[in-house]
Parts: structure tokens; C-alpha cells; sequence
């Protein structure tokens, strides 16, 4: 190999040791922020309930700031507009029941629970369907839109893969529907379905071996552009 050639290999080791270890650096700071990310929602998650965000505080609500942050609402169910999401549980499958509640001055979307697909007829848990007022305290959840990984929501078949609020709200003629939705907490629902609190408030943090997969390969770069360059014609 020329020295030309070997000098350009040599470079272009450099130059991606350089991109691996910014990956690495890159990791590291998802890292933080996913930790600091994990202890604001662990606070969120045992706070006291706050009223659900009126249309006042829509726009401000996000993901970083409000995603399960424990809210309140008091209102009457529209059992009539429920909708039926796809779910998997340690339930086994089935779905989840999304109700409208009609509360003074908007509509919001509770995921009231999990029912088996036995219990897909709201008329096999009638009794869980309760009438007039109601407070309903749960976990403030962003919307899904769009659909699950390779399953497209069908608003006109009434297939529901994920809990897009704007289609579902669109589907069942709600106006003035949050943006939001909310996951009921475990209280029991007469009957016993659907069965609340199975929200699942879990990171996944492989951030620390992604970086040092990355500094490992940065490591090889660096070794590779110093053997180059250590040989002799």
C-alpha cells in the first residue's frame, strides 16, 4: 500500500473515531436525561391529583412536563361513545375501554381499563357502567397517533390499535375533546371490569452499553489509524 493510500485510510479512521466517540458522548447525555426523565415521573406518579388541564392549558401540555402526572376529574360518562383499543396485558389480550366523560367545559378521554375479549360487549359488564357524576383520578397520558407498530387504526372499520384522542374523538362526533387522555387508577369498577391501574411506567435505559459500544469502536478506530500510520514503505 502507498504512502498516499495509507495516509488517507489512516485519516478516514480518524475522522470516525472522532463521529464514534461523539455517539458516546451523545449516550451519555440521553443517559442523563433519561434519569432525570425517570425521577420526574416517579414524583408525578405519587403526587396528589391535580384538576385534569382545562382548554385554558392545552397548548402548554406536553410530554416532558405533564406525561403521567396524576389528575382529577369529575363528570358523566358517555358510555354510549366508548371505543375499544387492542390491548396486551399480564391479563392476556384484549382491549381497552375508552369513555368519554363530559365534564363542564370539555370532553376527556379516560381509559376506564382492560376487559378481555369476552368482556368486548359492553352489555357482558353492564354493571361497571355507571351513571351520572363521577370523579375519576388516573394518570395524564399524550395521545397515540396514528396507530401501532405495523397496524394502521381504521376509524371507518372501528379498529383501534392505539389511543389517538384527535381520530377517536373525530370517529365518535366529541366536541371539544382534550388532547390527552387519561389512565383510570385501580379503583374497582362494579362487576369488576374493566380492570384499572395497569398503566405501565417502565424506561428502558440501555443508553450506558450503547456508549461503550461506541467508545469500544472508537477505541479500534484510533488502533487501526495508528497501525496505518506506523507502517513503513
Amino acid at each position: 500500500m502507498t504512502h498516499p493510500r495509507r495516509a488517507a485510510f489512516a485519516a478516514a479512521a480518524l475522522i470516525a473515531a472522532i463521529g464514534l466517540a461523539a455517539l458516546g458522548i451523545w449516550q451519555l447525555e440521553r443517559r442523563v436525561w433519561k434519569h432525570e426523565l425517570v425521577e420526574a415521573v416517579e414524583a408525578r406518579i405519587h403526587a396528589a391529583p391535580v384538576a385534569a388541564p382545562g382548554p385554558g392549558a392545552w397548548d402548554a401540555v406536553d410530554a416532558k412536563d405533564d406525561a403521567y402526572r396524576r389528575v382529577a376529574a369529575t363528570g358523566a360518562f358517555r358510555h354510549d361513545c366508548e371505543t375499544l383499543v387492542q390491548a396486551v396485558t399480564d391479563h392476556g389480550p384484549g382491549y381497552w375501554v375508552l369513555t368519554p366523560l363530559e365534564t363542564p367545559g370539555f370532553v376527556l378521554l379516560v381509559n376506564r381499563g382492560f376487559v378481555p375479549k369476552d368482556r368486548r360487549d359492553a352489555a357482558a359488564r353492564a354493571a361497571g357502567n355507571v351513571a351520572g357524576p363521577v370523579t375519576v383520578t388516573g394518570l395524564l397520558r399524550v395521545t397515540e397517533p396514528e396507530g401501532a407498530f405495523l397496524r394502521s387504526n381504521n376509524a371507518a372499520a372501528d379498529r383501534w390499535f392505539s389511543r389517538d384522542v384527535a381520530a377517536i374523538a373525530k370517529a365518535r362526533g366529541l366536541r371539544g375533546a382534550a388532547p390527552y387522555f387519561v389512565d383510570a387508577d385501580a379503583k374497582p369498577n362494579p362487576g369488576g371490569y374493566p380492570v384499572g391501574g395497569l398503566t405501565v411506567v417502565r424506561f428502558p435505559d440501555n443508553h450506558l452499553v450503547y456508549a461503550l459500544t461506541w467508545f469500544a469502536l472508537c477505541a479500534l478506530s484510533l488502533f487501526f489509524a495508528w497501525r496505518l500510520w506506523r507502517i513503513r514503505d
